[in-house]
Order: C-alpha cells, then sequence, then structure tokens
C-alpha cells in the first residue's frame, strides 16, 4: 500500500493556468474558468497579467467562477471601469455650484504655472476600493504571502524605469492586481515597494514563463485573448505611443504539456465592457471546443462538491472586513485631520460596506488630488486599519468654458479657484461671464467645517448684467424686441448643512441692487431715454435642495427637489422715461414672502428610454412695482427648458403660479439623446398691463401655456452639441430653433431661490 500511494504520489499532476492580458477582452477568462471547473479539471496554480491578473487574483482569493461573473455583468464593474463612484453616496455638501466650465486646468503656483496633464482617463476611486474590499481578507489570511491563498497566485506588473516586467508574489494582493492592471492613460500607476508599477501587459502580457518559473507545473492551460500591436502609423499617434512603451510578448507556452485556448475576442476594442456577457460566453465556447483534448491530457479530477466545500470552508475562515481605526499619509498633520473630522466611525468599528461613503466623501473633494486605500489586518482584535495614501490637489484651478449658439448669446466664461487645505478647506474664487446676452464678474469664498456636523461658508460679490434686447434677433427672423437691461449687484452669505449624502440646508442672505433699465414700447427712437427703476433690497432665505442628476445639463438620471422660502424686502425708485406714460418721479418701500418648490425626476425604464417628470410651484404675496415692465422684470420666471434663461418671457412670469411637466429621453447611441419635453404653466393670476401701464391682476386660473420642446443633444468631453426646436404657446412668434455647444448655465440673480 506504502509503494501503491507513494507510486500515484509521483504521478499526480500539477495544473498551472495562465491568463494574458487583453482589455475587455480579458473578461472572456471568467468563460475559461466557468468551462474548466464544470468538467472537474483541477487547477493549482495561477497567473496572470492585466485583465487576467485580476480575474486570476479574485479565483486566488477563494471567490468561484459563478461569482467573479456575477460581479463583472453588475453595475459595480461598470462603475470601476468607467471610473465612477455609487452616486448615491456622492456628497452634494461638498459639490460646486454649476457653471458652465467645460474644461479645468491644475496649476501648482510655486512652479511658475506649470500645468500637469492628467495621468489617467477614468478615477481609479471605485476600483481601489472595490479591490481592497475583494481580495484584503484573503491576503490577510495568506499574510501576504501569494503562495499561501487559495490558490497559489502570481502577477506581473511593468517598471518602467528599469524598463523590465516585475513579477509580484507577496505584499497587498489589492495593490499587486491594480498594478497590473494600471494601463497608460487609462489607470493611474501604483507605487509598489518604492517602484512606480504600470500595466503588466507592456513588457509580458502572458506569463506563462513566469507561471512555470515560479510553480513548476506539470501540465499548463493558457488563455489568451491578445497579440502583439501591429507596425506604428505615421498617421496614428495611439500606434506609435504603443509602440514606444511596450515589448513584443511570446503568445506561446514553452511547455510540452500545455493546451492554449484562444477566445476570438479581437473584434472587442480596448475598454468597451458594455458586452461582457457576450465575451464570458466565448471563452466559455473556446473552451468547450478544447475540453476533451484537455480531459485526454489530464489524468486527475476534482470532485465538484468537494471543491465547493473547500471553498467555502476557506472563504469562512478569512476574517470579516471591519475597520477599527484610519491612518492618513502623504499630508501634513493639519490636512490630516480635515481628512480625519471628515470620516466618522461609529461605536470603535465600522463595515467596508459603510466606510465606503465616507472614503467616497474625501476622494470625491476638490482639494484631494488623489487618494489610494488598503487594509492592514491586526491579528489580536482580528480587525483592519485603513490606510489612505492621500495627496493635496494643486492649488489654482484655471476653467474655461461658455457657449457658442446660432442666437447672438454666445458667451465665455473664465473661473479661478485658489485652494488653500489645513483643518479647514479654504477656496477663494472668481469668475467671470463675457457676451451680448450676459456680463458678469464675482468674487468670494468659501470655507469647509469638517465638524461633526460639517457645514461651509460661502461668501461672493457679484455684478450681472443682463441685455435681453441685443440678444433676441435669430438667424431665422427678425422681430424686434423690447429693450430690456437689467443689471443685478449683490453680497451673498449662506451657510450650508448636510441632509443625508445628496441633500443640504441652505441658510442665505444678500443686500444689493436691481436695477432696470427699458422702453415702455416696442416702438423707440435712439433719441428717446429709458426708464429706470431702482430696487435697493435684502433678502433672508432658507431652503432644503437634494440633487441626485447624473449631468448640470441635459440628465437622464436621478432627481433634483428644492423647496423654501424667502423674504425680500426694499427700497424701489423709479425715473419715467421719454416714453413712459407716467413723468412723476416715484420711490417706495416694499416687502414681501415667496416660497417655491421645484422637483425633477427621471425615471429609466430601460437602458435606451427615460422618463422624466417636472412639477414647479410658487407662492409670493408680492406688491407691484410702480409699473407693469417693472412688475414683470421683478417677478419668478418659469424656465424648464436650455433656451428659457435666454430670453424674457412675460407670458413665463408670474407672482404665483404653478407648472408640471413630461420628459421623454431616447438614448439613440452611448452618447447621443433624442429628448422630448412638454410644459404647462398656470399663473394663479397673470399680471396685465393697463392704459398707462400700471400693473393689475387678471382672473384667477384664467390662462394655460405650454411649452413643447425637442432636442437632439450629443454629448462630447467638453460639453453638450444640441439643437433644440422649440414651441412657446400664445406668442407671435412661437416657433424658435437654437443651436448650442457648451453650457446654457448662469448664476442665480439676487431675488431668485
Amino acid at each position: 500500500m506504502f509503494f501503491i500511494g507513494f507510486s500515484n504520489l509521483g504521478h499526480a499532476q500539477k495544473v498551472g493556468l495562465v491568463f494574458s492580458g487583453g482589455g475587455a477582452s480579458g473578461v472572456s477568462h471568467i468563460g475559461v474558468l466557468k468551462a474548466l471547473e464544470e468538467y472537474n479539471i483541477p487547477i493549482d496554480c495561477i497567473a496572470g497579467t492585466s485583465m487576467g491578473a485580476l480575474i486570476g487574483g479574485l479565483y486566488s482569493a477563494g471567490y468561484s467562477p459563478k461569482e467573479i461573473e456575477e460581479l463583472f455583468l453588475s453595475q459595480q464593474f461598470r462603475d470601476w471601469a468607467e471610473g465612477r463612484v455609487d452616486s448615491k453616496y456622492e456628497y452634494y455638501l461638498r459639490e460646486k455650484d454649476k457653471d458652465p466650465s467645460m474644461i479645468t486646468f491644475k496649476v501648482e503656483v510655486d512652479t511658475l504655472l506649470e500645468t500637469t496633464l492628467p495621468t489617467n482617463l477614468v478615477s481609479p476611486t471605485a476600483v481601489d476600493y472595490g479591490l481592497m474590499t475583494f481580495l484584503a481578507p484573503a491576503a490577510a489570511k495568506s499574510e501576504n504571502d501569494f503562495d499561501k491563498l487559495f490558490i497559489p497566485y502570481r502577477c506581473v506588473a511593468s517598471d518602467i524605469i528599469a524598463k523590465k516586467p516585475v513579477v509580484l508574489k507577496k505584499g497587498d494582493l489589492a495593490k499587486a492586481v491594480r498594478a497590473s492592471m494600471a494601463y497608460p492613460f487609462y489607470l493611474s500607476p501604483i507605487p509598489y515597494d518604492d517602484k512606480l508599477l504600470f500595466d503588466g501587459g507592456l513588457y509580458n502580457n502572458f506569463p506563462a514563463d513566469v507561471l512555470y518559473s515560479e510553480f513548476k507545473p506539470n501540465f499548463v492551460i493558457g488563455s489568451n485573448v491578445s497579440s502583439n500591436f501591429e507596425a506604428p502609423d505615421e498617421d496614428n499617434i495611439v500606434s506609435q505611443i504603443k509602440a514606444i512603451i511596450s515589448d513584443n510578448t511570446d503568445y506561446s507556452i514553452a511547455h510540452e504539456n500545455s493546451i492554449l485556448i484562444e477566445p476570438e475576442a479581437s473584434d472587442f476594442s480596448l475598454f468597451d465592457f458594455d458586452k461582457n456577457e457576450e465575451l464570458i460566453e466565448i471563452g466559455y465556447q473556446a473552451t468547450l471546443k478544447q475540453i476533451p483534448e484537455i480531459l485526454k491530457r489530464i489524468e486527475d479530477r476534482v470532485d465538484k462538491d468537494e471543491l465547493t466545500k473547500k471553498r467555502d470552508a476557506y472563504r469562512k475562515s478569512l476574517p470579516k472586513l471591519i475597520f477599527e481605526d484610519v491612518k492618513i499619509f502623504g499630508l501634513s498633520e493639519g490636512q490630516k485631520k480635515y481628512i480625519r473630522n471628515s470620516i466618522r466611525i461609529k461605536n470603535d468599528s465600522i463595515t467596508a460596506e459603510k466606510l465606503e461613503s465616507q472614503y467616497i466623501k474625501i476622494s470625491s473633494d476638490d482639494k484631494i488630488k488623489s487618494i489610494y486605500p488598503s487594509a492592514t489586518y491586526n491579528s489580536e482584535t482580528n480587525k483592519f486599519t485603513l490606510n489612505l495614501k492621500a495627496k493635496k490637489e494643486k492649488d489654482l484651478f484655471v476653467s474655461f468654458g461658455g457657449v457658442f449658439s446660432s442666437r447672438p448669446i454666445n458667451e465665455a466664461y473664465i473661473g479661478l479657484q485658489y485652494n488653500v487645505l489645513g483643518r479647514t478647506a479654504m477656496s477663494i474664487m472668481a469668475e467671470t461671464y463675457f457676451g451680448k446676452l450676459h456680463n458678469s464678474i464675482s468674487g468670494g469664498f468659501r470655507l469647509d467645517f469638517p465638524f461633526k456636523i460639517p457645514l461651509y461658508w460661502k461668501t461672493t460679490f457679484n455684478k450681472d448684467g443682463w441685455d435681453y434686447f441685443k440678444s433676441s434677433t435669430t438667424f431665422f427672423e427678425d422681430t424686434k424686441p423690447s429693450f430690456l437691461i437689467q443689471e443685478d449687484l449683490y453680497l451673498k452669505s449662506e451657510l450650508a448643512f448636510p441632509v443625508a449624502y445628496k441633500g443640504k440646508v441652505v441658510i442665505d442672505g444678500t443686500v444689493g441692487e436691481l436695477e432696470n433699465k427699458y422702453y415702455q414700447t416696442k416702438q423707440f427712437l435712439s433719441t428717446d431715454t429709458t426708464d429706470l427703476t431702482r430696487f435697493r433690497n435684502l433678502t433672508a432665505g432658507l431652503r432644503f435642495e437634494r440633487n441626485s442628476l447624473n449631468e448640470k445639463q441635459y440628465a437622464t438620471q436621478g432627481s433634483f427637489l428644492s423647496f423654501g422660502a424667502k423674504f425680500i424686502r426694499g427700497a424701489e425708485k423709479n425715473k419715467p422715461g421719454s416714453t413712459s406714460l407716467i413723468k412723476d418721479e416715484f420711490d417706495t418701500i416694499l416687502d414681501w414672502v415667496q416660497f417655491k418648490i421645484t422637483y425633477d425626476k427621471y425615471f429609466l425604464r430601460n437602458s435606451k428610454v427615460n422618463f422624466g417628470v417636472f412639477g414647479e410651484g410658487v407662492y409670493s404675496n408680492q406688491p407691484f412695482f410702480n409699473n407693469y415692465t417693472a412688475s414683470i422684470l421683478s417677478s419668478p420666471a418659469f424656465q424648464p427648458i436650455s433656451e428659457s434663461k435666454t430670453l424674457f418671457q412675460e407670458n413665463f412670469r408670474a407672482h404665483s403660479y404653478f407648472a408640471l411637466g413630461l420628459k421623454n429621453v431616447n438614448q439613440i447611441f452611448k452618447n447621443t439623446q433624442l429628448r422630448f419635453e412638454g410644459y404647462l404653466f398656470q399663473p394663479f393670476k397673470q399680471i396685465l398691463p393697463d392704459n398707462l401701464n400700471k400693473a393689475y391682476y387678471g382672473k384667477e386660473w384664467q390662462v394655460q401655456q405650454f411649452i413643447f420642446s425637442a432636442a437632439l443633444v450629443y454629448k462630447t468631453p467638453l460639453g453638450p452639441i444640441a439643437i433644440n426646436a422649440n414651441f412657446y404657446d400664445k406668442f407671435d412668434e412661437p416657433w424658435s430653433v437654437l443651436f448650442h455647444f457648451g453650457y446654457l448655465i448662469y448664476n442665480k440673480k439676487s431675488m431668485e431661490q
């Protein structure tokens, strides 16, 4: 019996599995795993590069092919691949106000305005935290020795300084996998043992040699979905960069006892992870074709039930990922306190799932350039410490944007933001808009306090000008508009407190002067003088906002809710012009209270069709100003579509009103949408002019008006390109066509909620 057992041991096969890199095509390796386990093929060791390193690392950490498949078909993995964090954890309190910026340069002031280009196209925030949560327990059990994992494992990264591959077999498993995936310009590189490591595919995209030299298997199964790059093209910069930074790989297996599986996945683009289900099936079918040969050449079998029991026992033996402490590296002591005070650990410990929201809150802070999470296990407490290696963002942000349009509403935007990070975060801001319709200059500061109840204090000085006369003509019509010029000068200060992650309560106050210049008729001469109405005012407001919309313009998912009250008091002074029927100057004190609620919600029916609803209501006891035009200019405006804010539409202004809207968004292509929107505007009492151009109310609920809009929108990395066809009910010229590239976004006016 001894010699029989010894003989069997001597002939036992050690089967190794090697996965190539290949970006999205590498997802087919999951199908290879499924087929091998289905036919009871043992896997005793594994090695991989890039996507192969990720799939191999998950398998080595005790995840079954089914669990890996579920991950790759989930929204979580799509977020990893596209650099999105879970939107429910995005911290609205720390988000900047919407502006029309299209591109932002981040500048280090002390390096003579040396700018730094981004090193990655997608944010690594989600994938970094995800890899830690999936792999840290197995790394803790193995004591950071990859030979002690559920299946012994190796992965390959690239040291571009030494220009050679680096075999990773010890250390932080999540960091090793992440380093092997750091494809240049897609994911940022990873510091690892004093090296800066990139994607292993640069120097060894199919580590069959590593598998053999490290584990000496008797039989090797390889899965390859990649090939060497074609010769660089003189007109293709990407092919030239690939040729410069990478070496050719030998995709054969230098082992006589081996078999190579080659799923046909070459037609899939490098970073297109929308077809993962199809790719997994391709890998599965490619392996099934080789199964007869594999069964013939590998004698050993692993019992499926026994493997499941073994895997379950291994997973149960792993420590639970519960954190007892947070340590921050790479920042000054004051900056560390800002981050530490922003992370709340209740009852001395917190699970990885609950800590994720705190991590996303910090990583999305615009004062933090990057933050890398890792977990260190404490065997005495059976808990982990979260290590955050952080880098402060550059001091100065310079933003450019605006809009180019078929109407004379073209506008340029420049924004400056200087950041100071310590125990609190301070931003000093300045911005300007300039164009025919709108000119503005503003400056101010914002302080973020990471108290137990976080808050920010923001104060700005604003000077806004609106010229509704010069900006009204279009390519298609020559209707003479009203002459209306509005100057809005005000100082505004606000305090805001969070409500969960997506909401905030804002207390604000303003002091300012609103100046309106206008003719009271469309028939005027260049020698005529305008009416002038000044309203020096104070306001105080309280509102709640909750925002989860996925875009700052032309959103397709999420919701927005705002409701609040504003008190306004001021002194009106009116100086009539030559076109006014009333010739006496007038001044008085006015005050009123305004309540407003806005709700905007999108319902995702499927990946191609979205529906949305919109509702808005305003109630106010606002009195009339001295004349009709001044009263209308100071009244709340209903502006539901992109073009609305660029027009002065007196029929869509009222002291009290409600409005309802329906939206249909059709996703034609990945970045192209066709939108249809319709709105009902119902004023409580319409504001009308009498014979002397004084304002008076019409009958209650007497008039309803509609807005219909169709828009074809293409989203570019800089901003939307859109062509809109809009219909405004009961207007002399009801139809308008608007083309624009960029954002039609403006600062709120002083009395606007």
